[in-house]
């Protein structure tokens, strides 16, 4: 396993914001893994429909406090599971989890808009509420089409700017404004990328902890019925895109 460099930002601050203490602390709680990253990861995997190959190379893209990393080794199966984070302290904190659980991970430290890794050396790019806090992201995802291989598959889950501008994001956490983006803007994007995907490859989780304004106690107390797709602003997109072979 690889060790994290001493500096604690080790890209610019331009191309990353770093999250504030809270921020931190939150993602390494059990909420975080087993609501967010374990419901996110269930839902790629059928969203995928048998796309993952067995034993893949999966690359974590901002693997964080390394949360995932049990995850992804549950569920992917991986024969190389490659962790990959701007944030030192994060990455320190991944390696403790990682050998806490006993799985081999290989941990990287660098930006998303320049992987040090070959072209076409994974499976699997795994990308999980990573692209609110980067600032280039179209160089990123020129990044993840670049060492994916022919047919690999990026699984991406994010926020969208209608929960990453609510007013309780900007109180707890830190974010570049500018660049988010809608449900449709992130596809848009991805598929300028050069990537692939259908509407079955696409799902668009409304959560009760992406609802700001209340966290569907409405709903909960039957005082309100839950929006429809079509009739809310989404809050979180789900997609499983591929590489194309040729």
């Amino acid at each position: 396993m690889t060790t994290a460099a001493n500096s604690p930002h080790l890209s610019s601050a331009k191309a990353f914001v770093p999250e504030t203490r809270f921020g931190n602390w939150f993602l390494k709680t059990y909420t975080w893994r087993h609501h967010v990253l374990r419901v996110a990861i269930e839902d790629l995997l059928q969203l995928a429909n048998g796309a993952v190959p067995e034993a893949p190379v999966v690359l974590d893209a901002g693997c964080g406090h390394g949360k995932s990393l049990p995850l992804l080794h549950q569920f992917f199966s991986p024969a190389r599971l490659i962790g990959f984070d701007c944030y030192a302290p994060a990455l320190a904190d991944a390696q403790a989890e990682a050998s806490r659980a006993g799985i081999p991970v290989e941990l990287l430290p660098g930006d998303c808009s320049e992987i040090p890794l070959p072209d076409a050396s994974c499976d699997v790019v795994f990308c999980h509420q990573t692209f609110h806090h980067l600032v280039y992201q179209e160089a990123a995802l020129a990044e993840f089409y670049r060492v994916l291989k022919p047919g690999g598959v990026l699984c991406f889950a994010e926020s969208t700017e209608a929960y990453i501008r609510s007013w309780v994001i900007r109180l707890l956490f830190r974010h570049p404004m500018q660049v988010q983006r809608s449900a449709a803007g992130y596809l848009d994007m991805i598929r300028q990328a050069g990537f692939v995907f259908d509407a079955e490859n696409v799902s668009y989780p409304y959560l009760w902890w992406s609802r700001a304004k209340d966290f569907g106690l409405l709903e909960r107390m039957k005082l309100q019925r839950r929006p429809a797709f079509g009739e809310r602003e989404e809050t979180l997109v789900n997609v499983v895109a591929r590489k194309p072979l040729a």
